[in-house]
């Protein structure tokens, strides 16, 4: 019953991860739209600072005095902070080859792409090497999963029964008493004395 849990398990992780270099490849491209469009909006910053005579920073200090200021300010940090996240992301998963980008993962955590790319996302078959590698890899990564799940479920109960076996091989036994030993029957024997030199 376990195997085949644990081939369900299997079975479930390949066909999961199988659709992961396909996934990979179509959040590649929502990521560049997206590091597009916050590139366009940083540029426009840095133009209008620039205009006033002012660097990035001088011009997001320059954004205090009021809520709406201020609150613009913290809005331009995050977007800025965004790009520059995104763009490292993009340059990394671009880089890497289809395979290597299954050790990659948390290159692909921004919300609002994977959102985008999950809602458009039909599942391919995997006829690529990546493909086939990442069914592989999933297989055995569902397998050891649940493999140890189980494993940790059924730990307790063969806990205690290790522990009743134990506690019943160190209670002490009650030793029985020695068998009574019958005294033997000593058969004297009456001497009559003689007299040494008396004759009837």
């Amino acid at each position: 019953m376990i195997r085949v849990i644990c081939l369900i398990g299997g079975l479930a992780g390949a066909v999961g991860l199988s659709q992961y270099p396909e996934f990979s490849q179509q959040y590649i491209q929502r990521l560049a739209g997206q590091v597009d469009a916050l590139t366009i909006e940083a540029k426009r910053f840095d133009d209008t600072a620039l205009a006033e005579g002012m660097g990035r920073e001088e011009a997001l200090q320059a954004l205090t005095g009021s809520d709406f200021l201020d609150r613009r300010q913290v809005d331009m940090r995050a977007m800025f902070a965004r790009h520059a996240r995104l763009s490292d992301n993009l340059l990394a998963l671009r880089a890497a080859t289809p395979l290597e980008r299954l050790i990659l993962p948390h290159r692909m955590v921004d919300g609002p792409t994977m959102q985008e790319v999950w809602g458009d996302f039909t599942p391919a078959v995997p006829v690529s090497v990546a493909g086939v590698a990442a069914a592989g890899t999933g297989f055995v990564g569902g397998w050891a999963l649940f493999a140890v799940l189980i494993a940790g479920m059924v730990a307790p109960f063969r806990r205690f029964g290790r522990t009743r076996a134990d506690v019943q091989r160190r209670e002490p036994r009650v030793k029985q008493d020695p068998p009574v030993m019958r005294p033997r029957l000593v058969t004297e024997q009456s001497h009559t004395p003689r007299l040494g030199g008396a004759q009837r």
